[in-house]
């Protein structure tokens, strides 16, 4: 029989009713043929329940009981889901990650999954038709024998990374959107949904501020070449909607130039004036960060009339400005840098399409049409499929507006 994986996210399983929902969802793809196995997050605001509860604990808290803490509120739903299936008739059991086993490294809070051993799922579709309830987000990391996390929205590189292990046909991910938009339809009311997005795409789009999918999981897809739908848990499930197909790039007839515009408020901007223009001074800055953790991005660099100094402009994610101020101060002897200027009012706004490949002049006019509407470009990252602008926030929706209608995504 062909194999499903169906994911459904936190406000899909946030009461008991809606759980009886998603349990009629998976009837409807039991009963067209399928084996699936369903990957539940946790419900609704239970993830942040329980972190509150580690914090209160201890400000200091050990990585390893936090991951105990919570990695339960998937295992609650897992059940209630199993319990609801065999309500309805069907066999179902519920799977916690060191169950499978999920393996995973030992980075505690955000570990990446080292294989899945799918022999026992798979062996339930085959002994008694039994569906599959798997706790996403969790796995284990066999050394220690520690029950691990894989970092917010981890539910979903979960889901896909079993559709792989299972070699499933398709790995639907059930959301409260019924697919991907062309942008964020509360600020563009005209943004589309998109059939189908290439990997590539949905990779940047995820990656860039799009909140339908955590990047992780479409790297996933896109090494071992998953078809991923991002559908709505709301539709009726006796007439689901189809949602948006994330597949090969080859797969899509039709490509637009562009196919969406995202946008990014987890941006601060550090800029470092007057640094000595030699080399090993960009690693004197950028070694420090990245043994912080710190993620950098965008990076401009300008060189003085004197040719002697030079001032360098970064951003890194909002919840890093302060420590990465903290630490650029500490090394302001071996940098040597005159002053140090940042912002937290920025933001990132991009496009992206595979289109840009074989179109010249694309981020052009993007450049023009936001100069046309008084908006200044801070900073500039370019790639093959897109282009970043870093603005002042307060410019967000305008931006976004002005690009999705000047690469005619307003049009059906």
């Amino acid at each position: 029989m062909p194999r499903l994986v169906m994911k459904f996210g936190g406000t899909s399983v946030a009461t008991v009713e809606r759980i009886r929902n998603v349990a009629r969802h998976v009837k409807r793809e039991v009963e067209a043929g399928y084996d699936v196995a369903v990957v539940v997050s946790a419900m609704a605001g239970k993830t942040n329940e329980l972190v509150g509860w580690v914090k209160e604990a201890s400000a200091l808290y050990d990585p390893k009981e936090y991951d105990v803490v919570v990695a339960s509120g998937e295992q609650v739903t897992s059940g209630l889901l199993a319990i609801a299936l065999q309500e309805m008739g069907f066999k179902a059991r519920s799977w916690q990650g060191w169950q499978i086993p999920i393996m995973t490294s030992d980075a505690h809070g955000s570990a990446r999954i080292a294989a899945i051993d799918g022999t026992g799922i798979i062996k339930g579709f085959t002994d008694s038709k039994e569906i599959a309830v798997v706790s996403g987000f969790q796995g284990v990391h066999q050394p220690t024998g520690r029950i691990t996390t894989l970092g917010r929205g981890g539910s979903d590189t979960s889901a896909v990374a079993l559709a792989a292990a299972i070699q499933a046909e398709r790995c639907d991910i059930y959301t409260d959107v019924d697919g991907v938009y062309t942008t964020d339809p509360r600020i563009v009311p005209k943004a589309r949904r998109l059939d189908k997005v290439s990997y590539e795409e949905m990779l940047e789009m995820a990656s860039l501020g799009a909140k339908v999918l955590q990047v992780r999981s479409v790297e996933l897809a896109m090494m071992h070449r998953v078809p991923t739908y991002v559908r709505s848990s709301f539709d009726d499930p006796a007439d689901p909607k189809l949602g948006t197909l994330i597949c090969d790039e080859e797969d899509i007839m039709e490509q637009q130039v562009v196919t969406g515009i995202a946008y990014s408020r987890d941006e601060a901007q550090i800029t470092l004036r007057d640094i000595a223009d030699k080399p090993g001074i960009a690693a004197s800055i950028f070694v420090p960060l990245a043994e912080a953790n710190i993620n950098v991005d965008m990076i401009i660099q300008v060189v003085s009339d004197n040719a002697a100094t030079t001032d360098l402009t970064f951003t890194v994610p909002t919840a890093d400005y302060e420590r990465a101020c903290a630490i650029l101060n500490a090394h302001k002897d071996e940098i040597r840098f005159q002053d140090l200027q940042g912002a937290t009012d920025v933001v990132k706004v991009s496009a992206i399409g595979v289109g840009m490949r074989s179109h010249a002049g694309v981020a052009a006019r993007a450049f023009k049409a936001l100069a046309d509407k008084g908006i200044n470009i801070r900073a500039i990252t370019t790639s093959e499929i897109k282009f970043s602008v870093l603005i002042e926030s307060a410019y967000t929706e305008l931006a976004v507006r002005t690009l999705h209608s000047l690469y005619g995504l307003d049009q059906a």
